[in-house]
Parts: C-alpha cells; sequence; structure tokens
C-alpha cells in the first residue's frame, strides 16, 4: 500500500515539497475512497448514482483533477481488494482526522449507502461497523445519518 501511495502523490506532487504532509494526505485520500467504494459494493447492484456520488464527494473534499480522481479510485480499488478488513483505512483516518472531519467522512458514506433510494441490511452493518472503527458516537453516527437520507430525500427512518 504504502507503495502505491508513494507512487501517487509523487505523481501528483511536486517532489521536494513537504512530502511528509502530501504523503499522508494522499494516504487519507486513499483511505476515504476505499471506504466510500465498499459502501458501494454492499448492496446486490451496484447503480451509476453510487459512482456519481462518490466522484462528486471525492473532488469537492479534496479538490481533485479528473487525472487525480482516476488515479485516486484505481489505486483506492487496488487497495481495498487486497485488504483483509477495513483496519489499514480506518486507523489512517483516526490518525490524521479530527472528530468533525471523520464525522463528513461518514456522513458522505452515508450519502453514498443511499443514493440509489434504499439502504441494504450489508449497507447498515458496514456503516454500524465503520462508525465504531472510527470512533463515531452512536449520536453523531445517526445525525450524519439523519443528514444523508435527507439529502437523498428518503423518508426518514
Amino acid at each position: 500500500m504504502i507503495a502505491n501511495i508513494k507512487d501517487f502523490f509523487n505523481q501528483f506532487i511536486e517532489p521536494g515539497t513537504r512530502p511528509n504532509e502530501a504523503g499522508g494526505a494522499h494516504a487519507l485520500q486513499v483511505a476515504t475512497a476505499a471506504l466510500l467504494l465498499e459502501v458501494m459494493r454492499m448492496d446486490s447492484r451496484i447503480a451509476d448514482e453510487e459512482r456519481v456520488a462518490i466522484g462528486a464527494v471525492l473532488r469537492q473534499q479534496f479538490g481533485l483533477g479528473a487525472d487525480e480522481y482516476a488515479t485516486l479510485i484505481a489505486l483506492a480499488e487496488q487497495e481495498a481488494h487486497q485488504a483483509n478488513d477495513y483496519y489499514q483505512f480506518t486507523s489512517l483516518i483516526n490518525k490524521t482526522c479530527s472528530a468533525a472531519q471523520k464525522n463528513i467522512i461518514i456522513e458522505n458514506m452515508w450519502h453514498v449507502a443511499m443514493i440509489d433510494g434504499h439502504l441494504d441490511a450489508h449497507e447498515l452493518h458496514l456503516m454500524r461497523k465503520i462508525a465504531d472503527l472510527l470512533y463515531i458516537s452512536h449520536a453523531d453516527n445517526i445525525a450524519a445519518k439523519q443528514r444523508a437520507r435527507k439529502t437523498a430525500k428518503l423518508p426518514p427512518g
């Protein structure tokens, strides 16, 4: 994982400009993208709306251009496929992000889970698991879920 992340930030960050900060930022991008992709894969079908939502979230949150986004998604898909669990992603997020940033990540995950108009049991399970691994309180997780539900125009529940 580290070699791929290093290649990613070497490709898009000018060499010699704060490599530790850039490497951490790009590792966080990969971790966030991998978790969003995992949410998309949890139900029985992958909807176009989910792909579009992931793209919008990552471009907005990290200010990515088209090339950076394509590289990030390819790398995140590779890392998510090779991962044995979610800990490698959530531990990086826990080390790097504030509580407010983690709440944004979980809200974005809820958004991807709900954008196709329904919430699958597997998606619910994953969201509970990730919220626990990110040390997000139950109240904050439910609040993020409700905000995402409102954005997706789903009835309260």
